[in-house]
């Protein structure tokens, strides 16, 4: 045999007799990166949030207590601030009309108030009710 084929030889048996030395190494660990995994937890199968509500405006609040006031709910002038006797009175109110009394402004309760939401184009804005 030549030399070469002898040389050829021996690199194919050292080769061989390392591999099973290389596959029992661990392997290192793999490098971290700044992008997240999606989980299949509870919060990724939650629903988008729809977009927020802004808060209205004082004079909206303003025509809020002043339709409480026409119930009787509400006791005082209308301040065009959302304080506590305007939130107890929209409890009251809630539960005298048979709503969950919550205290907070919903659609079901400013239809109650005689107060709707009315569309005009993309603009949204609650117009009180004729009497």
């Amino acid at each position: 045999m030549t030399r070469r084929t002898l040389l050829g030889y021996f690199g194919a048996v050292l080769l061989l007799s390392a591999a099973p030395a290389v596959y029992a190494a661990p392997s290192p660990a793999p490098a971290q990166t700044t992008t997240k995994k999606k989980t299949t937890s509870s919060k990724s199968k939650r629903k988008p949030k729809p977009a927020s509500q802004k808060a209205p405006t004082p004079d909206r609040i303003r025509e809020i207590q002043s339709a409480l006031q026409r119930d009787g709910a509400y006791q005082g002038d209308p301040s065009g601030k959302w304080d506590d006797s305007t939130a107890e009175a929209m409890k009251t109110f809630q539960d005298k009309n048979g709503l969950t009394p919550t205290g907070k402004i919903d659609a079901l309760t400013l239809e109650k108030l005689g107060l709707v939401l009315k569309l005009p184009g993309k603009a949204r804005r609650f117009q009180p009710l004729p009497r």
